[in-house]
């Protein structure tokens, strides 16, 4: 699993649940015996809850998505800090391999004379 994918998935999942709930209203059910003039009552409530879970749907995109922009700022972070490491480390070992290079030609001199 990419070392990104952990933090990103922490930022994200504690808010999956709220969302899934205000995408999925209860909606209220029909009572038993209720007349037509009641079931006007009814589907307007529906679209009352329905408007109410879309509202909250928006709120919970829009906190996601300003989330997510921290995530990926966090990430963009760490990829510039993990780019510096690795030249880092390239340096390092073009050092190492230059002074083995150095002791080599030593080692070959020494020989040679010895």
């Amino acid at each position: 699993m990419p070392a990104w994918l952990v933090p990103a998935l922490k930022a994200v999942l504690p808010h999956v649940g709220s969302i899934v709930a205000a995408a999925a209203p209860v909606f209220t059910q029909k009572r038993a015996g209720e007349a037509s003039a009641g079931q006007a009552a009814v589907v307007q409530q529906q679209i009352t809850e329905l408007q109410q879970a879309a509202s909250q749907n928006a709120v919970h995109v829009r906190e996601l998505a300003e989330q997510l922009g921290q995530t990926v700022t966090a990430l963009e972070r760490a990829a510039e800090q993990a780019e510096a490491r690795m030249r880092r480390a390239v340096g390092l070992s073009l050092v190492a391999v230059g002074l083995a290079g150095v002791a080599l030609l030593l080692a070959l001199v020494v020989l040679l004379r010895g």
